[in-house]
């Protein structure tokens, strides 16, 4: 596995080692130890979750506001425009964002810390996204912000309109959210 720094510092991709051949591919998806060596600190997961979308629905951009959860994501099938948007107030690349492109192809991954907003819009005909929370899924305390706030400067590479949940609909600008100290 490698490391790849982002322009935020926390947030950061992960390239792991594929060895092929005529039969086909084997790479570690995971490993606790390397991974807490790459990010430099211990992180422990507690939950799993696997999502299917369709062409240009897009999903987030979600956090909690308590129980914040570092996520590690993955695509295993199709291709995703992965964004993590920095909410931690007191830093200073705070309203800041990554954007890269996560698929099934490329195996990236990408580590985003608590303290940060999360989303996605698919970009293939599906897409298939697996992610790793360090804490559990509280919905009490689960929060959106606006995926196409401008304030945000997020370029999403959409071919027609996003297809949205009622939840992400409703979400709030960054100027209006709740957020880290």
């Amino acid at each position: 596995m490698k490391a790849i720094k982002t322009a935020i510092s926390g947030l950061i991709i992960i390239e792991p080692a594929v060895f092929g051949d005529d039969r086909g591919f084997f790479f570690e998806s995971f490993n606790q130890r390397k991974f807490n060596d790459l990010i430099g600190r211990k992180v422990d997961f507690v939950q799993d979750n696997h999502n299917r979308s369709v062409k240009n629905v897009v999903r987030g951009l979600h956090y909690q506001i308590q129980h914040a959860q570092g996520k590690l994501v993955r695509v295993v099938q199709g291709k995703v425009f992965d964004v993590a948007v920095d909410i931690r107030k007191s830093s200073p690349t705070f309203g800041q964002h990554v954007a890269l492109e996560l698929s099934a192809e490329n195996r990236h991954m990408l580590w985003v810390p608590e303290g940060f907003a999360h989303g996605f819009a698919v970009v293939s005909d599906s897409a298939e996204v697996l992610y790793k929370t360090t804490d559990y899924w509280a919905p009490e305390f689960e929060r959106s912000i606006s995926w196409d706030d401008p304030a945000l400067g997020i370029q999403w590479p959409l071919t027609d309109p996003p297809i949205l949940s009622a939840k992400d609909r409703q979400a709030n600008s960054l100027a209006a959210a709740e957020y880290f100290a």
